[in-house]
């Protein structure tokens, strides 16, 4: 459990570190805080589905380029999961004229911890955390000045599909 927490804590770390350090090639866009809402699809004897919710902030590297930390939950009928990694997301149009576009396609990466918390009869919940990784992609449509939604499929390891809705929201010009 010790070496989960600073795993995520150096994850963390290196996500938000590497802000200040950014390329100083042509106007970045400001960061962005994204909400998430969607399901889990687990494979099993037969698909599992596990609603969540989740929130990220995104650094922009370059215009089309940004890192940042995620943190999902995961609600199951009798258990629960907590997904924290750190994102890559690469746009495939970038701003125009310090605007972004109506609509833009992404992919996204990411790699951190997934810990999952289920009772049992003799000793009580357990906990058990492994290595995470996700990796899928989406679409996000400009509703304002500052605000965007989308929808994104990713696959990811503990082995499952997550579909979901974003809502995002830019935090300064």
């Amino acid at each position: 459990m010790k070496t989960s927490w600073i795993t995520l804590a150096v994850l963390l770390m290196a996500t938000l570190g590497a802000y200040p350090a950014q390329a100083q090639e042509g106007r970045r866009p400001a960061p962005v805080a994204e909400f998430t809402a969607g399901t889990f699809l687990f494979p099993d004897d037969a698909i599992v589905h596990e609603a969540f919710i989740g929130g990220s902030v995104r650094f922009h590297l370059l215009p089309r380029l940004s890192i940042g930390p995620e943190v999902a939950y995961v609600q199951g009928s009798n258990h629960s999961h907590l997904v924290a990694t750190g994102n890559v997301t690469f746009d495939f149009i970038g701003p125009v004229a310090g605007r972004a576009a109506a609509v833009t396609p992404y992919v996204v990466a990411g790699g951190g911890l997934f810990s999952s918390r289920q009772p049992t009869f003799s000793i009580g919940p357990t906990t058990h955390n492994e290595g995470a990784f996700t990796a899928g992609g989406g679409v996000r449509a400009r509703v304002g000045e500052r605000m965007y939604v989308g929808g994104e499929a990713r696959l990811g390891w503990e082995a499952h599909l997550r579909v979901n809705a974003v809502v995002g929201v830019r935090l300064g010009k």
